[in-house]
């Protein structure tokens, strides 16, 4: 990890954000209008300024209509002929038409980006949403997983107990934090603080999802869209967050070919990162992680270098996770209970940290923001994405 190339120029200068949860939007062209205006009326931007459109929809057979991209300007006509591109990068497709972007503005291009994540979900039948998810595993080796990325995740939880010991009370610890966090956010599928002993216990409502994971430790089906604006610094707008730090690194696909419980690609991004930013891990004000699962967070405290591996549940239990710990995590409440539609989830992480770095985050908010962490990965730590955020504006 030597010669890293600088951080790039594109800063985040607006954003919008639909609540997450089942929408009455009848598809991704109605959630993605829902945000593109809203974000440029944000940013101060007029149609005829941007100069690149980067779409993140995973679809994967949620809808039948492709070619996303070309999506965006049916729902404002000024963007009609703004050169628009979709990517797909499984959970981490928010994060990856993010970066798109970011090469676009550093490559000179372009000096005004407009991101856009969208998914809609839950007018998908339940029993087709686990085989349609699958598609972001190896389904040569895992594509009959019972109960889909939930029976994966379960098996990595049973691992992990199998390895370190049972760690159902500190999953349920995790699950408790971010639904509290989550009450806070007008945006957020699941604005409801079920506390710890609800989590903890196996109950009608709250059965055994896959392995040893409840349905609280599991994130939820969403419908939403997220937008950001990132512009070149020399754009004048009303705020301005940079990129102190923004990596990529991938991991292989099947989960025979590794030590699945190292998060060795996360732990990659997370150390490439921070070396970019030029600042350590507590340096930082809060995190926006991927709890796609409360395992994954989890393992995510050890990639990130809170913890050892195997110690992650010290971390949750110590508070230092808390709202109010040491390094605050999940302050949007996460996938867990912000939901996570699984195009958008990587564009909303940025817009969660971004509203804390300029003071916009209402009820969400913690004093002195300063520096913000996200992490956003794409099957089960293949895709790893981290951005290091600043406030220069």
């Amino acid at each position: 990890m030597t010669d890293l190339p600088p951080a790039p120029e594109g800063r985040i200068i607006g954003w919008a954000h639909t609540r997450f949860g089942k929408s009455d939007a009848p598809d991704v062209e109605a959630l993605m209008a829902e945000v593109t205006g809203a974000a440029l009326d944000h940013a101060g931007i007029a149609s005829e300024q941007v100069d690149g459109i980067f779409v993140g929809v995973f679809n994967g057979g949620f809808q039948k209509q492709g070619f996303e991209g070309a999506l965006v300007a049916l729902g404002h006509d000024g963007l009609a002929h703004v050169p628009a591109v979709r990517l797909e990068n499984a959970c981490a497709t928010g994060s990856a038409a993010i970066t798109a972007a970011l090469d676009f503005i550093g490559a000179g291009r372009g000096r005004v980006a407009l991101v856009i994540g969208a998914e809609k979900m839950t007018a998908t039948p339940g029993a087709e949403i686990g085989d349609i998810l699958l598609g972001a595993s190896y389904r040569a080796e895992e594509g009959e997983t019972p109960g889909g990325f939930a029976g994966v995740f379960g098996g990595i939880a049973n691992s992990y107990f199998q390895r370190y010991g049972d760690a159902s009370r500190e999953l349920a610890m995790i699950a408790a934090k971010n639904h509290a966090n989550g009450a806070r956010n007008p945006y957020a599928h699941m604005q409801k603080d079920f506390g710890f002993d609800f989590c903890n216990t196996v109950s009608d409502r709250n059965p055994i999802a896959a392995g040893p994971l409840r349905r609280t430790d599991c994130s939820l089906v969403s419908d939403g869209a997220a937008a950001l604006v990132i512009a070149h610094p020399e754009i004048e707008a009303p705020r301005a967050i940079a990129f102190r730090a923004q990596r990529q690194a991938n991991d292989y696909l099947p989960i025979s070919r590794r030590d699945i419980l190292e998060f060795a690609g996360a732990r990659r991004a997370w150390a490439e990162g921070l070396e970019q930013a030029g600042v350590r891990l507590d340096d930082l004000s809060l995190v926006e992680t991927h709890d796609c699962f409360t395992v994954a967070e989890l393992l995510e405290y050890e990639a990130m270098g809170l913890a050892e591996r195997g110690q992650g549940g010290r971390i949750i239990a110590e508070g230092i996770t808390a709202r109010d710990g040491r390094l605050p995590v999940n302050l949007s409440g996460g996938l867990k209970s912000r939901g996570h539609p699984i195009g958008a989830t990587g564009v909303s992480q940025h817009v969660m940290a971004a509203m804390q770095l300029t003071g916009e985050a209402g009820g969400m908010q913690i004093p002195d923001a300063r520096l913000a962490g996200v992490f956003n990965m794409g099957g089960a730590a293949v895709a790893n994405y981290v951005s290091i955020l600043e406030r220069v504006k």
